[in-house]
């Protein structure tokens, strides 16, 4: 209730009650007649008032008055009262018919009025319509805007008393720190960089995945700056009216002139400063005009001495060219995900007020979270913090963590979801066949953990690790890539008898992958070391409105003939090791439906001694210590999710990666790391991501 009282809402309210409170009482009572003046002359020339009281009320004579008798008439009340003109001639003949007819009239004399009072009275409902138009105008603005403040900055300027954030918080980027530390040391003594001639940075981009740290790299500079840092969004500079984005800039850097030197951040950039002209919005809009007066700003005919931008983006590629250039943004620092050293000491960091046990091995959770972000390893010990919580523990064990790793990828543990036992032998044998098929293929990734235990909206999933390290992929490592996404199908086509729709996202990748070597990468015999067609790029984000076809029909029907071949082709080398190893995929389905879940280490005992002495791996967690040494290597984690569909329709609803190459299985869902348009093959450099 206090909070309500505090709202200048409330007083308004208040008001209007009091006022229809004191409306109601005075008009309470019976209604009084209002008889016109003709009928008020001949009601007196009738004998039929008692007494009335004529008075000035402003601009007219107030008559009221009380009838003799109403009993035998049809009025309603026996008081009335009536308006009539403000001249001597009416009140005259007024006392001249109450004399003859013997009212009793009483004439109230006229006072002159104030003329304040006068005034106030004529100005107080422009007033209030004023104050109620300001009320109404500052509530709709919200978040402490104000009318006459519509072009000022939104910036808000760094407060070190607040929790203050250092270089030591940010962990996995200490090439990306050393060039922000650069920075600041020229802001704290210039001297060693003036003396080779040396000229600061006038602006600093900070690219990369989301959640990969760019905004945290800026609070540590606002940290150890030591200098003013005003920080503001993208967003803040654009306004539902026109031209307030180019004067929230000017007032920006004004603000920034007065304190220099000192640092300006804007975050999520590319909310200003999309490329002009793009799109089917047309031309000269607001946001142009914003970006317009920020280029000017920072490089244009006025100089900004002392005043570094510092800016963040995950969309690099939609920025106008002339934000990019040297002046404006001399340098850009790509902020990507952590290797398998950088996701350790992000660990280490968000793991400092948390209690682990000592069977806690952060460099193997390190090594099991490939393609993880900063943000990804915080949200994967909060929800291990938070399995502890809910289990009454006063610590975190490895259990938590394996738990936590397997939500965060897939979801929550469906253990109450009903599966006939049809539907968990066929997924069983689903599983099963990529399992044999990474295991015995020269280059397809090796199956890292398998489970039939329903997770999401998953009804069993593979997470697969690649056998090493590899920046480029060669034409031979793709199809096996590909042979490998078909392993699922080709188990249920030769082990169950019938095939169901669990191979969707299999095709779906496996499709992408050929069209890539054919399309982009120039790996077909037939069509040869070409590239077919241009990227395509979406409406109003900065690049093609869509897709051109620069190739022929023919050459469009031969592209499709050779993506059929390539993948005939894998479709039948598979066949034929599944065929070939039919013992070893009976025992790994059967063994998943009696365990439920295979580690890496339990799937190389079954398959070479043919039974599991390694750990239970029934309970659906994992195990922290069965890792294989060969993961020190790794830099590529799929996780291919066998989902429960039903009516030749996918179930799976999970985001198409831009990127063919960058998924990879039957149902869903697939973490890699390839965040780029090169060949995946994913070094452990932190190109990855979670889709």
């Amino acid at each position: 209730m206090s909070r309500f009282i505090r709202n200048s809402g409330f007083y308004l309210i208040l008001f209007l009650v009091v006022v229809g409170i004191v409306q109601f009482v005075t008009n309470g009572g019976e209604q009084a007649e209002a008889p016109s003046y003709n009928e008020l002359r001949q009601e007196v020339k009738a004998d039929n008032i008692e007494e009335m009281t004529v008075q000035f009320d402003g601009y007219a004579y107030l008559v009221t008055g009380k009838y003799r008798d109403i009993t035998d008439t049809e009025k309603k009340s026996e008081n009335f009262s009536t308006y009539i003109p403000a001249t001597d001639a009416v009140i005259q003949e007024l006392t001249a018919a109450s004399d003859s007819n013997d009212v009793k009239l009483n004439v109230v004399p006229m006072e002159g009025q104030s003329i304040w009072l006068t005034l106030l009275s004529s100005f107080i409902p422009l007033i209030i319509m004023f104050a109620l138009f300001f009320f109404l105008f500052n509530q709709a603005q919200g978040g402490g805007g104000k009318v006459m403040n519509f072009g000022k900055s939104k910036a808000r300027l760094y407060n070190e008393e607040k929790k203050r954030i250092t270089f030591e918080d940010v962990a996995g980027a200490d090439e990306e720190k050393q060039e922000l530390v650069e920075v600041v040391d020229f802001l704290k003594d210039p001297r060693k960089f003036n003396t080779v001639g040396a000229r600061i940075p006038k602006g600093v981009l900070l690219v990369g995945p989301p959640g990969t740290g760019k905004t945290l790299l800026a609070r540590a500079v606002a940290g150890e700056a030591g200098v003013p840092f005003f920080s503001i969004s993208g967003s803040d500079f654009v306004e539902m009216f026109v031209g307030v984005g180019a004067s929230r800039v000017r007032d920006l850097f004004e603000n920034a002139k007065k304190n220099a030197p000192c640092i300006i951040f804007i975050d999520e950039i590319d909310a200003v400063g999309r490329q002009r002209g793009a799109g089917l919005g047309g031309g000269h809009d607001e946001r142009e005009q914003t970006l317009n007066q920020l280029l000017v700003e920072m490089d244009g005919f006025g100089a900004n001495e002392g005043i570094i931008i510092v800016a963040a983006t995950n969309r690099p590629d939609i920025l106008d060219p002339a934000l990019l250039r040297p002046g404006r943004f001399d340098r850009q620092i790509t902020v990507d995900r952590p290797d398998v050293r950088g996701r350790e000491a992000v660990l280490k960091v968000h793991a400092r007020n948390k209690p682990l046990t000592n069977d806690v091995k952060l460099d193997i959770i390190a090594k099991r979270t490939t393609g993880f972000t900063g943000a990804d390893l915080e949200n994967l010990l909060n929800e291990a913090a938070l399995l502890a919580a809910r289990r009454n523990r006063k610590d975190i064990s490895m259990r938590e963590v394996d738990e936590a790793i397997d939500r965060v990828i897939v979801g929550t543990e469906k253990r109450s979801r009903v599966i006939s036992d049809r539907e968990k032998r066929i997924v069983a044998y689903h599983e099963a066949g990529h399992t044999i098929v990474g295991y015995f293929l020269e280059h397809a990734d090796t199956v890292h953990k398998v489970t039939i235990i329903p997770r999401g909206r998953a009804g069993g999933y593979v997470i697969m690790m690649p056998k090493e390290d590899r920046m480029l992929v060669t034409k031979q490592e793709l199809l096996d890539r590909v042979t490998g996404l078909l392993g699922g199908r080709v188990a249920e086509e030769l082990f169950i008898g019938e095939i169901g729709t669990g191979a969707y996202s299999d095709f779906q990748q496996a499709t992408g992958i050929i069209r890539s070597m054919i399309v982009e990468y120039g790996m077909s015999d037939k069509l040869g070391p070409m590239q077919f067609g241009t990227s395509q790029g979406q409406v109003f984000l900065g690049r093609d409105i869509g897709h051109e076809q620069n190739y022929s029909d023919q050459i469009a029907y031969e592209i499709d003939q050779e993506m059929h071949r390539f993948i005939t082709e894998c479709y039948e080398k598979c066949r034929e090791l599944l065929t070939k190893h039919s013992k070893e995929v009976h025992l790994i389905a059967n063994t998943l439906l009696e365990k439920e879940t295979l580690e890496l280490e339990q799937i190389k005992s079954l398959i070479e001694t043919g039974s599991v002495d390694h750990g239970d791996g029934g309970d659906g967690e994992g195990s922290s210590e069965n890792g294989d040494p060969i993961i020190d290597n790794i830099g590529d984690v799929k996780v291919r999710i066998q989902g429960k569909e039903e009516g030749g329709q996918p179930t799976s609803t999970e985001e198409i990666p831009n990127n063919p190459l960058d998924s990879n299985d039957n149902g869903s869902a697939d973490i890699k790391d390839s965040d780029r348009k090169d060949p995946p093959g994913g070094s452990d450099d932190g190109n990855s991501r979670l889709t």
